[in-house]
């Protein structure tokens, strides 16, 4: 049996073995991410003095920015008063610590402005996803998908036919349900069965109904830029909740054309109709 070091020791690990780890800007002291870490990735932390952490679905270790090189020097090692927690002062290569290509994961405020507190989306994304990991759609994974494909997407082949993406997806979709769980991120959600999937498919709504509340207030004709920022994170958002729903369809067998053709049929109808008919 491996001992730990003494330094090690002195820390309260959870049940699992784990203790989160906030990431700070060394420079700002900026909030930029949070994940967690086992004593192996906190031991190769310090003797690399670059981040490590630990992915609880995988069970792996995994390289902050070993896919995206959005790499975490770490400066400064913190432990709080109840030796539960790490905070971590980093420098932060390429300014962007979240998947979705913004500085920090905490890039939503709750409003308290208003009679009803509502979740506002602060921060611009500063790269597309896409571009970050070499991928030829925008799709975000879950924070605790890094290893192999890192904090990346997984890639889909579009092309300029627009009546054919849906076919391709369809068969990239086919594809990785054979494929290794550390191959790609639609590999790894089959891994983790239909429940995460669905889980996914409501985080990605719940995205995409804050997206659409931030662009209702956005005024075109004062600020464009604005405007035009909350469109594409609508669009964007939107685009996660269909591919997402597209994998659980895929988890049954179930091809795009059938929702196409469902579709067609209700658009012959009238919506009086239409309901009438299910």
């Amino acid at each position: 049996m491996t001992t730990l070091p003494a330094w090690l020791t002195a820390i309260n690990f959870n049940a699992d073995g784990l203790i989160p780890a906030i990431a700070q800007d060394h420079a700002s002291g900026r909030i930029l991410m949070m994940a967690w870490m086992n004593a192996e990735a906190l031991q190769l932390t310090a003797q690399t003095k670059t981040a490590v952490y630990f992915s609880r679905s995988r069970a792996k270790l995994w390289h902050k920015g070993e896919s995206s090189g959005h790499t975490q020097t770490v400066h400064d090692i913190r432990l709080d008063c109840d030796a539960d927690v790490i905070v971590l002062s980093v420098t932060q290569a390429g300014g962007i610590a979240c998947h979705t290509g913004r500085e920090s994961c905490f890039y939503r405020q709750l409003d308290l402005s208003g009679q009803t507190p509502e979740w506002q989306t602060v921060d611009k994304v500063l790269k597309d996803p896409a571009d970050i990991y070499h991928s030829d759609v925008s799709i975000k994974p879950s924070v605790e998908t890094p290893s192999v494909s890192s904090d990346a997407g997984d890639t889909a082949h579009t092309q300029t036919n627009d009546s054919s993406i849906l076919q391709q997806l369809d068969q990239v979709l086919t594809e990785r349900k054979q494929a290794d769980a550390d191959s790609s991120y639609v590999a790894s959600l089959y891994a983790k069965g239909l429940n995460k999937i669905l889980e996914k498919v409501g985080e990605e709504s719940t995205e995409s109904i804050i997206a659409a509340k931030d662009f209702a207030h956005c005024d075109e004709s004062r600020d464009k830029a604005q405007f035009d920022e909350a469109r594409a994170e609508l669009i964007y958002e939107v685009a996660d909740v269909w591919f997402h729903t597209l994998v659980g369809l895929a988890w049954f067998d179930i091809e795009s054309d059938a929702v196409l053709n469902e579709l067609g049929r209700r658009f012959g109808l009238s919506g009086i109709e239409e309901k009438a008919s299910r």
